[in-house]
């Protein structure tokens, strides 16, 4: 079986698509409240994260009943709704407006009885855009380090873990403050393992980390916090609620779309490709460009051994790498360009093995495109166009490598985020 490029880059980009496809709001929302019984009272709705407006104009589309509420997404993300207000704000780094809604969120659930529900819809990117700073603090404290975790090489579990104990509304208040309404969460996860302590820093459910632990974390990383913030975190005056607290008893959650969901969407297109899909992993971290040569180094012993999977096969794999910013100026680049530099460097040009790796929300990182596509002839194309693709890796600048060669996978914002999708493609040899 001879696979040509043209017919390589098609099923990639199938396999993507379909993962993305698989986690639209417009597909998983409508059946999720069909199981939601209306209350006697309001339901009020709020939401944070790059895919809460769809998912409101969604919700108002198939609601039976009055609704009413306020959801915040990411600059760009807004669709027309009717009834629900829908503001944006910046991301990934907090801005005013950020706060701003925040509180329109928590004004909103306040004072509600027994009678009434809120429903709250949260996606990935719901922690930087839904972010109200704990009493003491500014928004430039978190901001700060907010930008020091997004450049520390820590995972969004740890990353969320410190941002829960900075906030007003994260790590479970959100919840106590609109108790004692009943009030369910349906969420769209960003993050490896599914944890919905962990989505948007978890505004709706208990949170099992500490004071203690952010402190932990800003040790362990080494990240030089504002003066207030490193008094704030030493004070631990105010937990967040605990598994337990009595004022999230009425509060119950339910995932909608996961990574695991997207990839084996991936896999039911990459056998209508007639290609053989292993899933590796919806949760896989790490190092952007290590995880790239360890993938390298399991598609060459397929290419080679048949193992773990005869070609022609696909590798999938999801969740979310890091890159760790060095000292020294940075250029412009995502986890998903990041990762592929490392994957097409370690291949060395080896034939007949194709990849695409890409932020099912269309951005990787603050980029105009979702990822990029590798090819068997990447490097060279590269080099022919005068891009040295090592040195673009290690000047943080892998979106110039793959905007020089033409191969960015360019979709815009697709309103919904599963984290990231990796595919490689192996042929027969």
């Amino acid at each position: 079986m001879e696979v040509t490029d043209a017919a390589a880059r098609a099923a990639l980009r199938a396999m993507f698509d379909g993962a993305v496809a698989a986690a639209d709001p417009r597909r998983v929302l409508p059946k999720a409240l069909a199981g939601i019984a209306s209350p006697k009272g309001r339901t009020v709705v709020i939401g944070a994260g790059k895919s809460a407006a769809l998912m409101a104009s969604v919700l108002e589309e198939a609601w039976q009943g009055s609704v009413e509420g306020v959801v915040v997404t990411r600059d760009g993300h807004a669709v027309p709704t009717k009834r629900i207000a829908v503001l944006e704000a910046r991301h990934p780094v907090p801005d005013a407006r950020s706060e701003a809604a925040a509180r329109r969120i928590l004004e909103a659930v306040r004072g509600l009885g027994e009678d009434d529900l809120v429903i709250a819809l949260i996606s990935g990117g719901g922690s930087a855009l839904m972010s109200l700073p704990a009493p003491g603090l500014t928004a430039e404290d978190k901001q700060a380090v907010n930008r020091a975790l997004l450049a520390s090489g820590a995972t969004i579990h740890e990353m969320n873990a410190v941002r829960k104990h900075l906030s007003a509304i994260k790590g479970g208040r959100l919840a106590a403050a609109a108790a004692p309404a009943r009030i369910v969460t349906l969420a769209i996860s960003d993050v490896p393992g599914d944890d919905p302590a962990v989505i948007a820093s978890g505004p709706t459910v208990a949170d099992p980390t500490s004071f203690a632990d952010a402190r932990a974390l800003v040790a362990k990383y080494a990240i030089a916090l504002p003066d207030a913030v490193a008094a704030h975190l030493m004070r631990a005056e105010e937990e967040t609620p605990k598994p337990g607290d009595p004022r999230l008893d009425r509060a119950a959650f339910h995932m909608i779309a996961t990574p695991q969901m997207a990839l084996e969407a991936a896999a039911e297109a990459a056998r209508a490709h007639g290609l053989a899909p292993l899933i590796l992993g919806d949760a896989i971290e790490g190092e952007s460009g290590i995880v790239g040569t360890v993938m390298a180094g399991i598609a060459l012993a397929c290419a080679t051994h048949g193992t773990p999977a005869k070609p022609p096969c696909v590798l999938l794999s999801g969740g979310e790498t890091t890159v760790t910013i060095g000292s020294g100026p940075a250029g412009r680049g995502g986890r998903n360009t990041a990762f592929l530099v490392g994957l097409a460097l370690a291949l060395k040009g080896t034939p007949g093995i194709w990849a695409i790796a890409g932020d099912t929300d269309g951005i990787d990182g603050t980029e105009d495109a979702a990822g990029a596509i590798v090819t068997p002839d990447t490097i060279a194309r590269a080099r022919a166009a005068g891009l040295d693709a090592a040195a673009l890796a290690a000047g943080f600048d892998s979106y110039s490598l793959f905007s020089g060669t033409g191969d960015l996978v360019v979709t815009g914002p697709t309103l919904t985020n599963v984290n990231d999708i990796r595919a490689i493609l192996i042929a027969p040899r």
